[in-house]
This record gives C-alpha cells, sequence and structure tokens, in this order.
C-alpha cells in the first residue's frame, strides 16, 4: 500500500465502468453490504463542520480541529485523490440480548451494539487492503490508502455521495434498505471511478430520535453537541462526567443506541452474518456488579481484540459507577461501591462517592 496517492493517471486493463461493477462485486464477496463511489469536493459539508468547530460543539476532541480542511478536502490529505470508495458492513449482532431490554433493566450493563465484538476497525481495514489488493491485480499498481475512522475522513459525507445512505437528523448515516446498523470504510483512490447518485433525504418530519435522546444532545434536526452525547462522555471525555448528566445516562456504560433503535428505518436493518462482530464474553447483557468486580488484568484480557479496549480500566470505572448510582439500591450494589472507594484513581473516587450519595438521598 503506497504511503500516499500518486499524483498521476494509472493505465487500466479494463474500462472504468466494468472496473466499477468488477469492484461491486468483490467488495461483496469480502463480506461488505455495499460499495459506492463518490467524489472529494465537500464544500457544504466543510461549511457545516467549521461552524460546528466554531461553536465549541466538538468539547475536548482536539483532534477534530488539529488536520484543518484536509478532512474536507481528501486532495489534500491524501494527494492525488480523485475518487473514494465508501464500503458498508452491517453489524448488528444476531443471538443478542434485545437492546431496549438491557436497557430497561438496571441490574444490567448496557455497551452500544456496534462494541460487542471485535474491533471494527481492525475487520474493516483488513477487508479493504484486500479488496484493494484485488484492484490492484486487475489494473496493476494505482494510488490509494485505506481509512477506517482512522484519520480525518468525513466519511458520512462520502458515504452519502456514494448512495450508501443520507444523513439523519441524529447526525448517523441511514440506508434506506438497511437502517443505520451498519459500519463505514473508505479507499482513497487516484482511480477516476464513476461517481453514484448522491442519497437523498427521508426523514421528513419524524423526529423520533431528537425526542428519545436521554441528555437532549441532538439539539435539533442535523445538530448534534458531542459535549452531551452519552457516546462522547463515555468513550471519548478523560475526566469527569458532568453531573448533570449522570442520572439521564441510566445504565448506559460505553456508548448510547437510543437514538438508532426508536429510528423507524431501522425496520430494515438485517442481522449481521459476520462472526467478527459476534458478542463475546456475555457482553451483550452483563451484570454491572459483575463488570465492576473486573480487575484491570481482568479488563484487558476481556476487552482484547474490541473496540472497549482503548477507554482503558479508570473510564470503565467511572461509566460503571454512574449505572451503580443509578440501579435499584441492594446491598451488592452498595458493596461494589464501596470497595471502590480507596481506588488510586481520583475520578474514580468522586464517581463512587456521587454513586453512593445517590443511594443514601433515597433513604431519605
Amino acid at each position: 500500500m503506497s504511503p500516499e496517492v500518486n499524483a498521476r493517471t494509472p493505465v487500466y486493463s479494463a474500462n472504468i465502468d466494468k472496473l466499477a461493477d468488477r469492484i461491486r462485486s468483490w467488495g461483496e464477496k469480502l463480506g461488505f453490504q455495499q460499495i459506492g463511489f463518490a467524489g472529494i469536493d465537500l464544500p457544504g459539508d466543510e461549511a457545516r463542520l467549521e461552524a460546528w468547530l466554531e461553536q465549541g460543539r466538538h468539547g475536548e476532541m482536539g483532534w477534530m480541529r488539529r488536520h484543518g480542511r484536509k478532512r474536507t478536502r481528501p486532495a489534500e490529505l491524501v494527494h492525488g485523490t480523485v475518487s473514494v470508495i465508501s464500503a458498508r458492513m452491517d453489524y448488528l449482532p444476531p443471538d443478542s440480548a434485545d437492546p431496549e431490554a438491557v436497557m430497561a433493566d438496571g441490574s444490567l450493563a448496557f455497551i452500544s451494539r456496534y462494541a460487542l465484538g471485535r474491533d471494527y476497525h481492525k475487520v474493516l481495514r483488513q477487508r479493504l487492503q484486500r479488496l484493494a489488493d484485488r484492484i490492484s491485480r486487475e489494473i496493476g499498481d494505482f494510488g490509494y490508502r485505506v481509512f477506517v475512522d482512522s484519520a480525518p475522513v468525513l466519511e458520512k459525507a462520502l458515504a452519502r455521495d456514494a448512495g450508501i445512505g443520507w444523513i439523519g437528523k441524529h447526525t448517523n448515516l441511514i440506508n434506506r434498505n438497511a437502517g443505520s446498523w451498519f459500519f463505514l470504510g473508505e479507499i482513497y483512490t487516484d482511480v477516476p471511478l464513476p461517481a453514484d447518485t448522491p442519497a437523498m433525504e427521508h426523514c421528513g418530519s419524524c423526529r423520533a430520535c431528537i425526542d428519545i435522546c436521554p441528555t437532549q444532545a441532538i439539539t435539533g434536526p442535523w445538530e448534534l453537541d458531542a459535549r452531551r452525547c452519552i457516546s462522547y462522555l463515555t468513550i471519548e471525555l478523560p475526566g469527569s462526567i458532568p453531573e448533570e448528566f449522570r442520572a439521564p445516562m441510566g445504565n448506559r456504560i460505553y456508548g448510547c443506541d437510543d437514538c438508532q433503535i426508536v429510528c423507524p428505518w431501522n425496520k430494515f436493518a438485517t442481522l449481521t452474518a459476520e462472526p467478527e462482530f459476534r458478542a463475546r464474553h456475555g457482553l451483550d447483557a452483563p451484570d454491572l456488579v459483575a463488570l465492576f468486580a473486573w480487575s484491570e488484568q481482568e479488563f484487558l484480557d476481556n476487552t482484547a481484540g474490541s473496540a472497549i479496549r482503548r477507554i482503558g480500566h479508570v473510564r470503565w470505572l467511572r461509566n460503571l459507577a454512574i449505572g451503580l448510582g443509578n440501579a435499584s439500591t441492594t446491598p451488592a450494589v452498595i458493596g461494589a461501591l464501596e470497595s471502590r472507594l480507596s481506588h488510586g484513581s481520583a475520578i474514580v473516587r468522586e464517581h463512587v462517592e456521587w454513586a453512593i450519595a445517590q443511594h443514601a438521598n433515597r433513604d431519605d
């Protein structure tokens, strides 16, 4: 794989339209549910992103600003890029507990469905690399670079332009035949592939995702304040979670799927056939007290190869302490919290103390 796309036009051994059809076919054989092709002009998305950043809605995700306009200008990120191959892969695992039932049971921990199996970054990156290798065998050397949520890439806008789906009012991508339970990945390339027709928006007057958000992070249609979002709070935020959001978090200890669960388009979603995304270690409906008892080594062992591992044991305990603070008051819950009162992390101790106070206040 080239470190950057070469600023040249390759010599192809096949008609470009036939090549596009073959890429779709190869992608399907590699486990992708859809492959589309997009151009690289994103002026409207660039303006919206810059306004969002100016409002500070990215919170402590400083990397959102770090690369300037490379996020919205693919050819500045990877020189020579003229088109983007966008791919989607379903991830909703079969044989896993119903997400609404898990969230309704305060003794359980809710983990976003995308994180139940193997880390999607690894799965999609390997498949996209294999797709690029297959293209290379067909046309010879060409310039490309593979991305899976790993660089400043405006993946949802590119997927929209590639006909994969539209950006919903919750800012997730929606496909009218597959809902929104899918991952995205891209190949930036110097191959001038024929761009697909961008997907049209079909949210209409629906505002279910806006109304359901536990922390009102969706401040309006297509307006997300990451600083209020449970996914940001439980995964991206390194420090203390603001107290105003702790009770609304309920038992959501890694991410939040409320806006997807309630979306009417997800009645068309299909379960993944990808074994890598099946739930591991019972994380589709785990017990809060049991997870809180994990040592750091147990956390590392049980999240090996998982996206969850990146938050580390301290944030894991911080999030679980909030879940336990929102759980029903039982001797097991209180005992679990008290066992972490002298934890070495001030962040963990703060959230444990808050949780214990929630139970004490209920007794008053």
